[in-house]
């Protein structure tokens, strides 16, 4: 979806592909609507535009379809089982007698059949306490002009009933072995609610996950208010809280360790196996269970503003779209049920004419009616979609637009940052030196005072270093994305930035460039401080160590054959360093972000050695935003960096709300920082782990879900492609095409359930 405005509605009463169709249809035609996707698995519409509520819900009830807006504040309804298991035992016990005579026949029991009368009223019972469901939905769908599963099960089972009403008018079911095909009737309509019983079940279990990660959060919190600790309902708890989280207790909102020390198990968030150490000041994540220690917690985000909230509603959200090839069955299904329409008639006709056996010939097209349902089609992609996704975020790979998940699996070249993304991102400083007369310790201070307050790792690494110094108060601060920083400092005007930012500004380097381009050489990131006057003050060399997995990682993508670049805004020896470290060969330095995004470009284009093709850029940085956007997959890594509490502000007293609706009031989907953030809204899938190898299961889970969707859309069309010329061939009775419908849309969702069966990496 794009990022236009977006509603959710709740459609009710839709049982296949064609209902998906029509529904985005009607939508479609709502003035303001830009997009519409309607998801069958989840019973679902999200609309993308300014259109009015009301409107959409008016459209879709005039359809024949119930809807109503979903709250944004609560987590979606599960699937309504509108089929209860007793109603489907019923219609069995019912349907059982009408189908023992010819079932006998088969084993040789010769049981005798009712008398038509008999026949009659179990049918009856069945068609009026089971099946009228169908045949209101047909009639809506015939007044809406248009066709689904229901309308072809009504004109099946509806066909069975009548011929075998006129057949015993006619005082054909005198005889014993005339021709009445009440069973037919009974039964289809038993089976069909069979096999969406069967398919309401096994669509519950798609999200399994979702409904796992909503449990994580307690229902009650040990508050200390006053100073006095009291059980309260987490619905109740306010920013700015004190939370008492003994040891083994899950944690029940996002906030800052005020005291304390311990391990916490954010496995099922993140899927991080090992548990985090988490102090003072370090943030934390509400559904995380804490370890030995006893923890307090600053509550700093509630409602839909914390992580496991998001979570779930970005989850949610990539479920209900679609990925291309889904329009593509959409297209095909909305024509679908007027060509079996149409078969049907020209099979009744063609066996009528050529044997004269009009009843027969009845009954063959019935039988064409039945066994062509497009339920199988509608769900064989969501379905698989929804399982994928909850497996995604059982792994700690958070997907926000499915899109990206599928594409994932075509991708050509991969594309890394450096710094955060395959090193740790928490660089410190491991040498400063002062140009001749100045002092050492007080280029430091000037660099920290310039680096007050900022959230990039190299000005951490500063402030870091100059800790319980005195450091001068900088004003006129102003970022220079991808060069650095520049303010006023003791009355001078200084930069700090990269040695491309000095060349640039025509900065002398004087004695101090030797010892520069020797830490550069030894792969250190290096920032140069220089005055208005263009002198060089001093030089600070930072360190980085690399990220467990990344070398795994860089060494399963070149496996699978894909181009694997590292892309950084550091210098060419700290690049060259750690690509030589990871295993990477092709490396590009001192690229600013608008460059990135141009270097996207020139991979998907390709070149002599490497083929062209999707790209895949893979970033944490607000540097890195460009070109996760311009990639056709952008990946993005949440950081788990510790932050002091001072990161985020908390409201005044009267608006510390609890509950629901703040967004944007914590931190958004990452332990980091704000950088994180911003890449997470520019990237298509989150890796919730720091580690690179997420990367590397991320292209193994795209190239399993895109098989299972093209093995169950396989099946899907299969089942159709033999069932109706079977069919029309007059090689299946009601019974048999009743039967196989209801199989297929089962196997369907069983086939894409089985994807939770595949190996993770």
């Amino acid at each position: 979806m794009s990022s236009t405005p977006s509603v959710l509605l709740n459609i009710d009463g839709m049982t296949c592909a064609s209902c998906v169709a029509r529904v985005e249809r009607v939508l479609r035609k709502v003035p303001g609507v830009v997009e519409a996707s309607v998801n069958l698995a989840t019973a679902q519409a999200r609309i993308g535009g300014q259109a009015d509520p009301a409107a959409l819900t008016a459209a879709v009830v005039k359809a024949g379809y119930g809807a109503e807006i979903h709250p944004v504040s609560q987590p979606r309804k599960p699937v309504v089982d509108t089929n209860p298991g007793w109603q489907v035992a019923l219609a069995a016990l019912l349907s059982v007698p009408l189908l023992l005579p010819m079932a006998s026949d088969l084993l040789g029991w010769h049981l005798p059949m009712l008398p038509p009368v008999g026949q009659w009223l179990l049918a009856t019972a069945v068609m009026l306490g089971f099946g009228t469901r169908f045949f209101r939905a047909g009639a809506r769908a015939v007044m809406a002009g248009a066709g689904n599963m229901d309308l072809l099960v009504a004109l099946g089972t509806g066909a069975a009933y009548v011929l075998s009403i006129v057949q015993w008018w006619r005082g054909a079911g005198a005889n014993a072995m005339a021709p009445l095909y009440f069973e037919s009737a009974a039964v289809v309509i038993t089976l069909v609610r069979l096999g969406k019983w069967l398919e309401a079940r096994a669509k519950q279990r798609t999200l399994v996950a979702l409904s796992g990660l909503r449990a994580l959060r307690p229902d009650t919190a040990c508050v200390r208010r006053n100073g006095v600790e009291s059980h309260l309902p987490t619905a109740e708890l306010l920013w700015g809280d004190l939370v008492v989280v003994r040891p083994g207790e899950r944690l029940p909102a996002d906030g800052i360790v005020a005291e304390g020390t311990s391990h916490i198990d954010e496995s099922l968030l993140t899927g991080e196996s090992l548990p985090v150490a988490r102090g003072p000041s370090a943030a934390v994540v509400g559904g995380s269970v804490n370890g030995e220690g006893r923890l307090v917690i600053q509550v700093t985000a509630l409602g839909d503003a914390s992580l496991l909230s998001q979570i779930v509603t970005l989850v949610e959200s990539a479920q209900a779209s679609k990925p291309a090839i889904q329009h593509t069955v959409d297209r095909v299904a909305e024509v679908f049920v007027p060509v079996v329409v149409a078969l049907a008639v020209l099979t009744l006709l063609a066996w009528g004419w050529a044997r004269g056996d009009w009843p027969s010939a009845w009954l063959h097209a019935v039988s064409v009616l039945v066994i062509a349902c497009p339920c199988a089609l509608g769900l064989a992609t969501p379905a698989t979609l929804m399982v994928a996704t909850g497996m995604a975020a059982r792994r700690g790979i958070l997907v926000r637009d499915v899109q990206a998940l599928t594409a994932l699996r075509d991708v050509r070249s991969v594309a890394f940052d450096k710094t955060g993304t395959l090193t740790r991102g928490q660089p410190t400083l491991v040498g400063h030196v002062a140009a001749p007369g100045l002092n050492p310790q007080t280029i430091l201070a000037l660099a920290a005072a310039l680096q007050t307050g900022s959230e990039h790792p190299l000005g951490r690494a500063v402030t870091q270093a100059a800790a319980g110094w005195v450091v001068p108060v900088a004003t006129g601060l102003r970022a220079e994305p991808g060069r650095g920083i520049e303010g006023d400092v003791e009355g001078r005007h200084l930069r700090l930035g990269s040695l491309v930012w000095m060349t640039e500004l025509g900065v002398d380097g004087g004695r101090l460039r030797p010892q520069a381009l020797a830490w550069q050489a030894a792969g250190r990131s290096v920032s140069w401080l220089a005055d208005d006057q263009g002198v060089a003050l001093g030089v600070l060399a930072f360190g980085d160590t690399v990220k467990p997995g990344a070398a795994q990682a860089v060494s399963w993508l070149h496996a699978q054959g894909l181009r694997v670049v590292l892309v950084s805004g550091d210098n060419a020896g700290a690049a060259q360093a750690l690509a030589n470290e990871v295993g990477i060969t092709e490396v590009h330095a001192q690229v600013l972000p608008a460059d990135k995004a141009r270097l996207i470009s020139v991979l998907r284009a390709g070149d002599a050695q490497h083929p062209g093709g999707p790209v895949a850029m893979v970033g944490d940085g607000v540097n890195d935003a460009p070109a996760l956007a311009a990639a056709e997959v952008g990946i993005a890594i949440a950081n788990e960096t510790p932050q002091a509490a001072a990161n985020y502000p908390l409201p005044p007293p009267d608006q510390r709300r609890s509950g629901v609706g703040q967004l944007g009031s914590g931190p958004a989907l990452t332990h980091g920082s704000g950088g994180s953030d911003i890449a997470m809204h520019a990237a298509g899938l989150t890796l919730l782990r720091s580690n690179p190898m997420g990367v590397a299961q991320a292209i193994h889970l795209s190239r399993a879900t895109l098989e299972r969707i093209h093995q169950t859309l396989f099946w899907a069309f299969a089942y159709n492609a033999v069932g109706i010329p079977l069919a029309m061939l007059g090689l299946l009775s009601p019974v048999l095409a009743g039967s196989a419908m209801a199989l297929s849309s089962v196997s369907v969702i069983v086939s894409a359930l089985l994807l939770a069966k595949a190996e993770p990496l």
